[in-house]
């Protein structure tokens, strides 16, 4: 949080200009001290009336925004010319409490910021410049393409609604704003502000009534698009590149397959770290978890046509065992016409044919035996080269429809109009 100060010089005030300066600081010490004279710390209508603090808010910064933490902070001044700071330790108060403070820091630089105005009507305008780190519960399901209202809780902290009662000044439009250039977000918009009371705390000594402000926000989304969903949507179309490549490429395929799965559980380990440990999914957890599925399931596919796939000798399937049986037959034809036979009166003579006679068979003519085969394009790849995109581009069109057109759901704070 940067803080600017600005310090006016004029010029030295001539000897007449010093004395009636001097006489005016005579006069109004004068005043100031009447104004204390006989004057006692109680609360102003003690055992007569309720004492009313209208209160309103001016803030000059707002972020950074934590969601490890769940916790936001926000600068807090208001602005009114000073009449003598040393006047907020001699008079009555209001003690302000902040009930979802962490950390408060009341600024003193270069002097206490305590501002104090005496009104026309006898009404003390008391403001202070404050740093407040405030608790803002956020409920992650939507991650990220979620929305939050950020709470700014405070009220008295000793004093029941039966002795002091604090007002809004300006209704619930306008007792909080927020500079123009206040924002300091980085993942966030800061949509608007609302205003409010919230139901009363009984205690033992009474009841007692909480402002509230609330600072809606909805968080930017281009960040986490490049950093998670864009590397898993290219991670589940690497993993299904492996279905156009050659079944039998069994060390390629698998390099596909353990690498993607590989690249997914670190996408999902580093997409946690920048959470608060929440028990249940968010919308990217969901995102991510059918992302792997897809990667899974791609080596899965992979195993499964590899286990299918026939790899042999000596025969692939049908047309192997009738490519066997034409070879037989033209065996036999050769065989036949190349035997001779003599006959000698009435009887005949075989003549022996030796081995060497009958034609050799060619090299392309042997028995599948000597051949290897391979199957043609397994089934399962073709289909899955189909099913995959197909399935993934669905998934993609309802998730990224069904959470950028619906409202965040905020608990507990009314939207800003």
């Amino acid at each position: 949080t940067r803080s600017t100060s600005h310090f006016g010089f004029s010029q030295m005030p001539t000897s007449s200009v010093k004395d009636e300066t001097n006489d005016n600081i005579k006069i109004f010490t004068r005043v100031l001290d009447g104004l204390l004279d006989g004057y006692n710390r109680l609360r102003p209508g003690l055992g007569e009336r309720i004492t009313q603090v209208r209160t309103d808010i001016y803030v000059t910064s707002f972020g950074p925004v934590s969601d490890t933490e769940m916790e936001c902070t926000i600068d807090m001044s208001h602005a009114a010319p000073p009449l003598n700071n040393l006047l907020a330790s001699k008079i009555w108060t209001p003690d302000t409490f902040f009930h979802n403070g962490k950390k408060s820091i009341a600024h003193n630089m270069t002097t206490p910021n305590q501002l104090l105005w005496l009104e026309d009507d006898a009404t003390l305008l008391y403001t202070m410049c404050l740093t407040i780190s405030a608790e803002c519960p956020v409920q992650l399901e939507d991650f990220p393409m979620d929305a939050h209202a950020c709470p700014l809780k405070f009220g008295s902290s000793a004093y029941p609604n039966s002795t002091v009662v604090y007002v809004w000044t300006n209704g619930t439009t306008k007792s909080v704003v927020v500079a123009e250039d206040g924002s300091r977000l980085n993942q966030y918009h800061l949509m608007g502000q609302t205003v409010g009371t919230e139901k009363n705390i009984s205690t033992s000594k009474g009841e007692y009534t909480i402002m509230t402000a609330h600072f809606h926000l909805k968080r930017k989304i281009g960040y986490f698009v490049i950093q998670t969903y864009l590397p898993c949507i290219m991670t589940v179309i690497l993993s299904q590149v492996s279905f156009w490549l050659n079944r039998e490429s069994f060390p390629a395929r698998t390099v596909f397959g353990l690498t993607t799965v590989l690249t997914m559980t670190t996408l999902s380990i580093s997409a946690r770290n920048s959470l608060p440990k929440v028990a249940y999914a968010t919308a990217m957890d969901w995102f991510i978890a059918v992302c792997y599925a897809f990667v899974f399931s791609a080596l899965i596919e992979f195993a499964t046509v590899n286990y299918f796939t026939k790899r042999g000798w000596a025969w692939d399937g049908k047309k192997a065992l009738e490519a066997a049986k034409i070879k037989k037959k033209e065996c036999e034809l050769i065989l036949n016409k190349s035997t001779n036979a003599y006959t000698t009166g009435k009887m005949t003579y075989p003549q022996n044919i030796a081995k060497e006679q009958a034609p050799p068979l060619k090299p392309e003519d042997k028995t599948s035996e000597n051949k290897k085969t391979y199957n043609s394009i397994s089934k399962i790849d073709k289909m899955s080269r189909i099913i995959f995109p197909v399935l993934f581009g669905t998934f993609n069109l309802v998730y990224w429809a069904t959470y950028l057109n619906r409202e965040p759901v905020i608990k507990g704070a009314t939207s800003p109009k």
